[in-house]
């Protein structure tokens, strides 16, 4: 009897211990991308070199960043469908490759800015297309863009979003190995499931308007990026809602509020 009790004894113990050990499943948190860099900080502009650096610096998960083809096909690194007055898509790259940035740097070629991202260890680069004149142009754009990013060994650390149904399509085509969201807001979570996308990447106005739509992407398994907030009350509503990433121009702040 002293033996059989004290085998159940053991055996009590050895599932409380093993309930006890059994390490805690956490849940991942929401991650912050820097809107253009992390651009608010001392000798940085948006879209510059230094503020991906400085985004890689405060450990964000992402920098996002925008791109242009100038008229004669040179990817460039800018937010603007202007600079000095002039239309970016419609001018030769020789007229802007000696214009400053707010910090004194030129403006950046995505040949220049992803040279300076393979410099970076761990930081993902959210890379926006901007659209295009044409169907043709937006296409040719992300064909461009996907064979540079490949060209500096960059395609397992960069992922691709657009306004620009044609170009995120293109994107979706021709790097299967990457993330490609949708800016638009129009599409639903199951019409963005069927045209391939990874994800959605909407303004928060456009979820609040659609709040079924954060359900339905979980289900579907899609991702959820919101932009752009800059505000903690916004941020904790958006948490609340089920966002997988925020885009913010206050990345700092970010990182402190969802790291509480």
């Amino acid at each position: 009897m002293s033996i059989l009790t004290g085998i159940i004894s053991f055996c009590i113990f050895f599932t409380s211990c093993s309930q006890i050990d059994e390490p805690e499943i956490l849940t991942p948190k929401v991650r912050v991308i820097a809107h253009r860099g992390f651009w608010q900080s001392r000798g940085a502009a948006q879209n510059s070199i230094v503020s991906l650096e400085n985004a890689e610096g405060i450990g964000v998960y992402g920098a996002e960043f925008d791109v242009h083809l100038t008229a004669d096909s040179v990817p460039i690194v800018f937010h603007d469908i202007t600079v000095k007055k002039m239309k970016i898509q419609e001018i030769n790259y020789a007229a802007i490759q000696q214009i400053a940035l707010a910090n004194g740097e030129k403006i950046p070629t995505l040949r220049e800015y992803l040279e300076a991202a393979r410099r970076t260890k761990r930081i993902r680069l959210i890379l926006e297309l901007k659209p295009h004149a044409t169907p043709q142009r937006n296409r040719l754009a992300a064909r461009m863009v996907v064979d540079l990013v490949r060209e500096k060994k960059l395609q397992h650390r960069t992922d691709y979003i657009s306004f620009s149904l044609d170009a995120a399509r293109e994107f979706i085509r021709l790097a299967p190995e990457a993330e490609v969201y949708y800016l638009n807001g129009e599409l639903s979570p199951e019409q963005l499931k069927q045209e391939g996308f990874a994800g959605l990447d909407y303004h928060y106005s456009v979820m609040r308007k659609n709040r079924q739509w954060f359900n339905d992407a979980k289900r579907l398994g899609l991702g959820i990026n919101i932009w752009t907030v800059n505000d903690t009350t916004l941020m904790r509503e958006m948490i609340d809602a089920g966002v997988d990433f925020i885009t913010t121009d206050i990345p700092v702040e970010a990182l402190k509020f969802i790291q509480k």
